[in-house]
């Protein structure tokens, strides 16, 4: 039994940012019941995919849920939600409030018909200030937050974006922690409330906890930025026959592997002699470090840097990361034989518990698998669900609605 087992979150998220977070509830036990439109989740079209509409990036942000499709624009379809939400405890979206309220599902609307919902909403921008109608994807977070701007001072000065979906995860995880803790609240107290979680406020906190630096102060004390992440000669050193990662970090770490490369006196240059000092001249360090990483091979490096216990690990791409032992020892990548896909490999949950160790409770859904199955669990009469269907309020996979 997972830590949620009992607990209902209506999933009215699309694309990443709100889909990453329902599963990671939904592996927790809940039962989340994803509310698609006809056309479905857009996400399902990226990447390869087997049938047409599964590609792998709807397969990892999907699972351990039940797809129903309601026709929102419907007259009967936004009826079909509000009961569904009657009994759920959680509500969770992605779109902008706005959005919702003409949707006539706005946070009145809902806590009409559940007082004790938690209402759950994850957009871009909070609700209180000059940008709170605009639209919000993940690389324009990544650019309102400046990670464009720090990518260009440790590179080519080019802006970039970062090649995941940063952004969208890290919120989505934040919408993990905030669900969470309003279920904590509400069994203490018995109250259910709305919660906004707005991209760009929160990736601007999660950028600048590292970067505020003197900024922080008033009036600040430099231009804000970390040295040491900011410094172009970090990135995984070439060694002879591929690349190896490595963080040689505290003194201990400096005064062993400067020693064991005959490099000793590095440390007597007072730009390099303290950790502070370190760090205000760390391109020069890591440049000079660079230099030498090509004498040896992989293998060799790691023989020598383990001995000096100096952290490090070989450098992946996304093929071979696949291979990698120790995620084989813990049977990270099960594969698993999806219905219409086939054999895809899925990804384990990371984390270890003793009592209530979540894990996939399903294979990501079709699109209206479950929408005649969830609507008679509600209690709606067949004839009532059969009526749904045929007015195309509601569609289940696989059933065509009979015009006559």
């Amino acid at each position: 039994m997972g830590p949620l087992d009992g607990v209902r979150i209506l999933d009215l998220t699309t694309v990443l940012m709100g889909p990453y977070a329902t599963t990671i509830l939904g592996d927790m036990g809940a039962d989340v019941v994803k509310v698609e439109g006809p056309q479905g989740d857009i996400i399902r079209q990226v990447g390869p995919s087997r049938s047409g509409a599964m590609g792998g990036m709807f397969l990892h942000a999907n699972r351990s849920k039940r797809s129903i499709v309601v026709d929102l624009k419907h007259p009967e379809g936004r009826d079909v939600v509000l009961d569904l939400a009657r009994t759920a405890d959680v509500l969770v979206y992605n779109v902008r409030p706005q959005a919702m309220a003409r949707l006539g599902l706005g946070y009145e609307a809902v806590a009409t018909v559940n007082p004790a919902i938690i209402y759950a909403g994850a957009f871009g921008y909070g609700q209180d200030g000059p940008y709170a109608a605009r639209p919000a994807y993940d690389d324009l977070m990544q650019g309102a937050a400046g990670i464009p701007t720090l990518l260009a001072a440790t590179g080519d000065g080019t802006p970039r974006y970062v090649p995941i979906n940063i952004a969208d995860r890290t919120v989505g995880l934040h919408v993990v922690n905030a669900v969470l803790g309003a279920l904590y609240f509400r069994q203490r107290t018995g109250q259910g409330q709305r919660i906004d979680i707005p991209m760009f406020e929160t990736v601007a906190s999660q950028v600048l906890a590292d970067h505020m630096g003197g900024l922080t102060f008033e009036p600040p004390l430099d231009g804000g930025g970390y040295a040491r992440l900011l410094a172009r000669s970090r990135r995984p050193y070439r060694t002879a026959d591929g690349h190896l990662c490595v963080l040689i970090y505290n003194d201990r770490h400096w005064r062993g592997f400067l020693g064991a490369v005959g490099m000793e006196t590095v440390l007597d240059d007072p730009r390099f002699a303290t950790h502070a000092s370190r760090i205000l001249h760390i391109d020069q360090l890591y440049e000079m470090v660079a230099g030498i990483f090509p004498d040896r091979t992989t293998a060799e490096w790691q023989e020598l840097l383990d001995r000096l216990d100096v952290p490090h690990t070989p450098m992946h791409t996304l093929e071979t990361i696949l291979a990698d032992p120790h995620l084989a020892a813990v049977d990270f990548f099960p594969v698993v034989e999806h219905p219409t896909e086939g054999a895809v490999r899925s990804m384990r949950v990371p984390g270890r518990w003793s009592q209530s160790q979540p894990a996939p409770g399903r294979l990501a859904p079709g699109l209206g698998e479950h929408t005649r199955e969830v609507l008679l669990e509600q209690g709606l009469h067949p004839a009532r669900v059969d009526h749904l269907i045929k007015t195309q309020a509601v569609a289940q996979q696989g059933e065509t609605s009979d015009p006559d």
